[in-house]
């Protein structure tokens, strides 16, 4: 459905004394079946939410492509671009600053239908029901529901245009827990009944583990590890990625589990390390890790991690 191919993405820095540019997303390659779910997770400032408006085609790459259903974003023209930007939709993370408070949430919803010139009547009914809300609420405004309801309108908003992919960036970390399960839910229930792709961005490891088929793991813009969900949580090959499943909640009550501590704050993506990008905070780093950028190679079958001692014995975290 949809693949980054080597994508960059530079910012450069403005101003009188300022040079250089931040890397927010290094030479990243990841692909989305269609159907499928794709977890992308990492700590904030990794390039997360960066690499979801690139591939949505919202910000230019500096370096690598996207390319949606065998066509390049960037070679397309304006009008392939509005066909696909009808086929790729995003949920974002604050439900309630993502709706407009003055206008009823109907009208919002009709937006997308408005725009793309496809047929009106009945489908924001349709679709309210489909996010497991009565059609009569389409005549309110944003505050007179609670978060997870405004997220589920946002929901409905972006499948109004029939989408093949949702890119959802972070799309119930402003709820509470018993809200969050319920909205997971539903996302998981329109993948399965609309066979949609789905891009989930999250720093909560259980809620990425619950919903997506594939994880992918970034630190500083890179791709640290990549593979199924079962593999990647039942044995995880990188360093960094044993340290973060160690401070994740476990899923088993009463299950111990060693805590690994990073020392240090991630460098700045102003100036990163030369070689592995986690070297500065890695347990387990050597020298030869500063001379060279560690592919990101198969180390099981489609289970791949870019760390040059992952062939030695590294002790996996128990999911």
């Amino acid at each position: 459905m949809i693949e980054a191919q080597g994508v960059s993405k530079h910012f450069p820095l403005r101003g009188l004394f300022r040079r250089g540019a931040v890397r927010a997303v290094q030479d990243v390659s990841l692909a989305i079946p269609s159907g499928a779910a794709l977890g992308l997770v990492g700590e904030s400032g990794s390039g997360k939410s960066t690499l979801g408006r690139i591939m949505l085609g919202l910000l230019p790459p500096t370096a690598g492509r996207v390319i949606v259903d065998g066509q390049d974003l960037a070679a397309s023209s304006p009008a392939a671009m509005r066909q696909l930007r009808r086929r790729m939709q995003l949920i974002f993370q604050d439900p309630y600053s993502s709706l407009d408070p003055r206008r009823r949430v109907g009208a919002q919803i009709e937006d997308g239908l408005v725009i793309h010139g496809l047929e009106r009547r009945g489908r924001v009914a349709e679709l309210l029901e489909q996010v497991g809300l009565p059609p009569a609420h389409a005549a309110r405004f944003p505050h007179e529901f609670s978060g997870g309801q405004r997220q589920r309108i946002a929901i409905a908003r972006a499948l109004a245009t029939g989408p093949d992919l949702l890119v959802a960036d972070e799309p119930v970390s402003a709820l509470d827990v018993s809200v969050q399960a319920q909205v997971l839910g539903l996302l998981a229930d329109l993948r399965t009944r609309l066979g949609l792709a789905l891009l989930f961005i999250s720093h909560d490891l259980p809620v990425v583990r619950s919903l997506c088929d594939r994880v992918a793991v970034l630190y500083l813009g890179r791709v640290m590890e990549e593979g199924t969900a079962d593999a990647l949580f039942r044995r995880p090959l990188h360093p960094y990625t044993q340290a973060l499943l160690s401070a994740a909640p476990s899923l088993h009550p009463g299950a111990r589990r060693e805590r690994i501590l990073l020392q240090g704050e991630p460098p700045s993506p102003i100036a990163p390390p030369s070689g592995c990008v986690f070297r500065t905070r890695c347990p387990l780093a050597i020298a030869e890790c500063a001379a060279a950028i560690p592919a990101l190679r198969e180390i099981e079958p489609g289970h791949r991690a870019a760390c040059i001692r992952v062939d030695s014995p590294l002790s996996p975290v128990r999911a």
